[in-house]
C-alpha cells in the first residue's frame, strides 16, 4: 500500500455528557473511540510511524488513548503484526488547544455557563451576575449555537475563527520538518469542535459545517500541496511556506 509522506487526521474527542467542565468520556464514547482505533489501523501501510496528540483536556486525553488501543487490537490480529508500524504513545500538544479567550486577564475554556466560567477565575474574578452581563460570553450562553456565534464574531476577547485557524494549518504543516530518510508519519491529533468548525471555514469551501460529529475527522494529506478532505468533499491548498490563499 502507498501512503503519503505525511498525514493528519483532525479529530474530534469522543462522546461526552455535557460541556460543564473538564468531563470524561462516556462509556459508548471511549468503546466508539477504540474502534476509530481498529479502522484506522486497517489503513495503515508498512513502516509508516504513527503519532497520537491531544488537546490539553481530560477528553481528548481519553479519546487519543482508546483510538490507539484500538490500532493496537487491530494490528495484533493481522497477520503480519503491523509490518513494522511503530505506534507512539499519546502526547499532550499544546497547538491543538481551544481557542484562547481572555476574561480579567485570564486565559479561560468556553464554558457552558456562567457558573463554569466563574470557576476558572477564582475568588477575586467576576462574578456568575457579572458574567451573564459580559459583552462576548452574555450573548454566547443565549446563542443556540454557541460555537456558530464565535466563529462569526470578528472581535471575541482573544483568537476569532481564522486566527484558529492558521494556528491549525501552520501547525500541521510544520510536521512536514522531518530528518531526511525519516520514515512515513501520520498523525492522529485530538481536538474539539471549535478548531475543526474554524478550519473548514477557512480552508475547505469558506462554510461553517456546523458541529461536527463525535470522532469526526478532517483529514489533511501532504505532497506538492495539502489535500484537505472532510466527509466526501475535498480541496487543495498551497503549502504553508506563505498564506494559503483566500476560499
Amino acid at each position: 500500500m502507498s501512503v503519503s509522506l505525511l498525514r493528519v487526521h483532525l479529530i474530534r474527542h469522543g462522546e461526552i455528557s455535557s460541556h460543564k467542565g473538564d468531563v470524561p468520556l462516556t462509556e459508548r464514547g471511549l468503546a466508539q473511540a477504540v474502534e476509530a482505533g481498529v479502522r484506522l489501523g486497517r489503513k495503515l501501510g508498512r513502516d509508516e510511524s504513527v503519532f497520537f496528540l491531544y488537546a490539553p483536556t481530560r477528553r481528548t486525553r481519553q479519546t487519543a488513548c482508546a483510538i490507539r488501543r484500538g490500532v493496537e487490537r487491530c494490528l495484533r490480529a493481522a497477520d503480519d503484526q503491523g509490518a513494522g508500524i511503530e505506534l507512539h504513545p499519546p502526547t499532550e500538544e499544546w497547538a491543538l488547544r481551544n481557542p484562547d479567550l481572555y476574561v480579567a486577564g485570564v486565559r479561560v475554556e468556553i464554558g457552558s455557563s456562567p457558573e463554569a466560567l466563574a470557576a476558572q477565575l477564582g475568588k477575586t474574578g467576576p462574578s456568575v451576575k457579572d458574567l451573564t452581563e459580559h459583552h462576548f460570553f452574555g450573548e454566547f450562553w443565549r446563542s443556540p449555537d454557541r460555537i456558530g456565534f464565535w466563529l462569526e464574531r470578528r472581535d471575541p476577547p482573544g483568537e476569532d475563527g481564522d486566527a484558529v485557524a492558521r494556528r491549525v494549518l501552520a501547525f500541521s504543516s510544520s510536521l512536514r520538518d522531518l530528518r531526511s530518510g525519516a520514515p512515513s508519519r501520520r498523525y492522529v491529533c485530538v481536538t474539539h469542535s471549535p478548531l475543526l468548525r474554524a478550519f473548514l471555514r477557512r480552508y475547505l469551501d469558506g462554510r461553517d459545517p456546523g458541529e461536527p460529529d463525535y470522532l469526526d475527522s478532517v483529514d489533511l494529506e501532504f505532497g506538492d500541496e495539502v489535500r484537505v478532505t472532510f466527509r466526501g468533499r475535498s480541496t487543495c491548498l498551497p503549502l504553508f511556506t506563505k498564506e494559503p490563499h483566500e476560499v
